[in-house]
């Protein structure tokens, strides 16, 4: 089966997309989602997204990591989909999406950018300790459609992502799905800068946009940031979050603008199912 793919770029986040709409992608073998996501001997990308059908809103994302695995979502992912989705004449400029994290919005705006009405953040845990690479570090977590723990520091150049990261990655603090991690840099009254090690990926990434989100909200709910805000990821992409503050004291209303960009597109054969060639 030959299958038509799409690849695109969020902020220098990428992704291969499917036009699943008919259903038929073997969305089942997981073995054949981590192939083609391969960075030497795939496509690579840094993740997989279908393109679905949906009962309950106007289309549905499902998202795999590189590793095969599928997640709630990815806020970068869906600005790419919602781009692709629209040109494709599935959806209009404005659309809902269904993902596991919950029902999203979504407007296609000029120039390749898209604003990403996100899910209500949930598990806030501010000003929270622990004890990673010898050091007992302040961090601050919240779910953003998936879990982040989020750590400032004065010298984001300076921090060893590759190094840190999986040690908090896989702490204790985060059983036992684990968590991505943001190290984040506030740099004036509405600015910051993020570096996020991803989950699923297992490795820095260039950007990540439900990271991107968690960043401003914990920095603005800690006192250090005001929104809407400035958000500079590794990839040197200027992103935008703002959000109203929530009775609970948490966020609501929470955007997320920012570049969705194709790259190219082709045909990949499926050859059966993984199990079957193993």
């Amino acid at each position: 089966m030959d299958i038509r793919f799409f690849k695109m770029h969020g902020a220098a986040n990428d992704f291969v997309l499917v036009d699943d709409r008919t259903l038929a992608f073997p969305a089942q073998d997981r073995q054949w989602i981590a192939a083609i996501c391969a960075r030497r001997t795939g496509i690579g990308c840094e993740g997989l997204i279908l393109i679905q059908p949906s009962a309950v809103a106007d289309v549905r994302m499902r998202f795999f990591n590189p590793d095969g695995g599928e997640v709630d979502m990815c806020g970068n992912g869906a600005r790419c989909l919602a781009r692709l989705a629209f040109e494709l004449g599935a959806v209009p400029a404005s659309m809902t999406m269904e993902t596991r994290a919950g029902r999203l919005s979504a407007d296609v705006l000029l120039g390749g950018r898209v604003r990403l009405t996100m899910t209500p953040p949930t598990d806030w845990r501010m000003g929270r300790h622990l004890h990673v690479a010898e050091h007992w570090r302040e961090y601050h977590f919240v779910n953003t459609g998936v879990p982040h723990a989020v750590l400032e520091v004065d010298d984001l150049d300076a921090v060893d992502v590759a190094d840190l990261g999986p040690g908090i990655r896989h702490h204790s603090d985060f059983q036992p799905a684990g968590t991505n991690v943001d190290f984040v840099q506030v740099t004036g009254p509405r600015s910051l800068r993020v570096r996020t090690y991803e989950r699923g990926v297992e490795a820095e990434t260039l950007a990540c946009g439900t990271g991107i989100v968690a960043a401003a909200l914990t920095m603005a709910r800690a006192g250090r940031l005001e929104l809407p805000a400035d958000v500079t990821p590794a990839s040197g992409d200027l992103l935008e979050v703002d959000a109203r503050p929530a009775a609970d004291g948490g966020y609501e209303g929470v955007t997320l603008t920012g570049p969705a960009e194709h790259v190219f597109e082709g045909t990949v054969r499926y050859p059966g199912p993984s199990a079957a060639r193993g």
